[in-house]
């Protein structure tokens, strides 16, 4: 039901924060937060959490990571009918088993709440804790509390009314059951469309490079190899959504300080990051379990060199600085590998060296849009999460139209190779498509130097009208040369 009633119940309302005033759980954010920066520690939170229980890892999480509670997502509605009811007068209480230091932070940034109660190094606030400190100041049934969990069950049977937000599953029956009276707020919205954009469905398209060995040896008839390289593509697809989902869960703090990426599902609270905890190891395991029984052992192997490169680059490889666009490019042409792995079609060195030089072009596209935006922002500082600054601009320019002008190059010495005869009757109708790759690379970079290269290259390629074209005159190119 819509948060649109101001109560006039002068009883205290204790709010919760996880789940409930905030779109997500603090302690998995200092979690995955701790992970992104202290990767090789991984195991530290374990240790923490063996040796001093729930309270003594928030505690120390606290104590090693940083989080802007501005950028937090916020349940706008509640947060929206909270305002209301404290400007009524009612006494507004934050309870929350989050750590003190991020609570108290969060009640001076909203600044609506009278008083915080929060965990400490001892004490976790949660269930009949967080029950038993709201009784001995309220007394039993003197206050109302906002809440959503399991947990909460508890602390609504203390209480005088309950007001349950988006609750977890079974939660508002259960509640109806202990509490004297019971308010439903229901914010959620349908999770299918943000399945789809979390899963990031769109950038499978750059998996469609798997099918690139196939087609170069003109074998696109062949039906067992044609079959082999479509289940290719759909499990690299489900290992690439699922280095997605760890990455967002990994990024929160950068992708909510982005003009755009702050929209992905996890950083804006449109899904729950317990989903994506649960999420990204089913896809990976159905990814690897597909392509072990069901693909050559060599694309398995080429699958987890995908994975453990775009791990490596997620943590730490994209902030080092040419490292990362070096690494980007060798994940699009690892696709192309993994192509070749299904199939047991060999590359060809005219292909790799093709592969090299465009990749890498497109990956210093996508950090010079990226460079530019903060350089017109006005930041002459390191940009965050990169090893870059905005005064290189103009180096990464020189050398990624460099490197795309390489590729064009490759081509035309791969027309004049011995090996391209056999392939092609007429083998010199492919010069027109050097032309057309020599302005599509241009093209780019001259819209990427004037800022409208806002999507991954390869994503703005399949939406641009001058690029399908481009793309349509080259394979035709291709095509009269057979």
């Amino acid at each position: 039901m819509p948060v649109n009633t101001v109560s006039t119940d002068t009883k205290p309302l204790v709010v919760d924060l996880d789940g409930t005033l905030l779109k997500s759980d603090m302690l998995l954010e200092t979690g995955f937060a701790f992970l992104r920066k202290r990767p090789l520690r991984f195991y530290q939170p374990l240790l923490w959490l063996l040796r001093g229980g729930k309270a003594h890892l928030k505690a120390n999480l606290a104590e090693h990571v940083f989080v802007e509670v501005a950028n937090l997502p916020f349940n706008q509605a509640v947060l929206e009918w909270l305002r209301e009811e404290k400007a009524q007068g009612r006494s507004l209480i934050l309870a929350t088993a989050t750590h003190r230091s991020y609570a108290e932070q969060i009640g001076a940034h909203l600044g609506l709440f009278d008083q915080v109660l929060a965990t400490d190094r001892t004490i976790n606030l949660s269930a009949e804790r967080k029950r038993d400190a709201l009784v001995a100041v309220f007394g039993e049934e003197g206050f109302d509390y906002v809440g959503n969990s399991r947990e909460d069950l508890v602390v609504w049977e203390a209480a005088d009314a309950a007001i349950v937000v988006d609750p977890e599953l079974g939660v508002a029956r259960r509640a109806e059951a202990v509490a004297n009276s019971v308010k439903l707020i229901e914010t959620r919205n349908g999770s299918a469309k943000a399945w789809l954009k979390q899963l990031r469905v769109h950038q499978w398209l750059k998996n469609l490079l798997i099918f690139v060995p196939l087609v170069a040896a003109h074998q696109v008839r062949s039906l067992p190899l044609l079959l082999n390289t479509t289940l290719a593509f759909f499990f690299f697809s489900l290992c690439a959504s699922s280095v997605y989902l760890l990455n967002d869960l990994l990024d929160l703090n950068e992708d909510r300080s982005h003009p755009r990426k702050r929209f992905r599902p996890f950083a804006a609270g449109t899904l729950s990051l317990k989903s994506g905890i649960i999420a990204f190891p089913i896809l990976l395991l159905t990814a690897f379990v597909g392509s072990f029984v069901l693909l050559p052992p060599m694309f398995s192997a080429g699958l987890a060199l995908y994975y453990a490169l775009t791990l490596g680059y997620s943590l730490i490889l994209k902030r080092v600085v040419i490292i990362d666009v070096v690494t980007l490019a060798a994940l699009y042409t690892i696709r192309i590998i993994a192509g070749s792995f299904a199939t047991g079609l060999a590359l060809t060195f005219w292909l790799l060296a093709f592969s090299m030089f465009m990749f890498l072009s497109l990956a210093l596209v996508k950090r010079f849009a990226e460079l530019r935006m903060a350089r017109a922002k006005g930041g002459d500082e390191k940009i965050s999460g990169r090893g870059y600054y905005p005064s290189d601009l103009e180096m990464l320019s020189s050398m990624g139209a460099a490197s795309g002008y390489l590729s064009v190059m490759v081509l035309a010495l791969y027309i004049q190779d011995s090996s391209t005869s056999h392939l092609y009757s007429h083998p010199k109708f492919i010069w027109l498509a050097c032309p057309l790759l020599l302005f599509w690379i241009s093209r780019t970079w001259m819209l990427t130097h004037r800022g409208h290269m806002h999507d991954d290259p390869v994503v703005f390629a399949v939406k641009d009208r001058i690029s399908l074209l481009t793309g349509a005159l080259m394979l035709l190119a291709f095509w009269l040369a057979v």
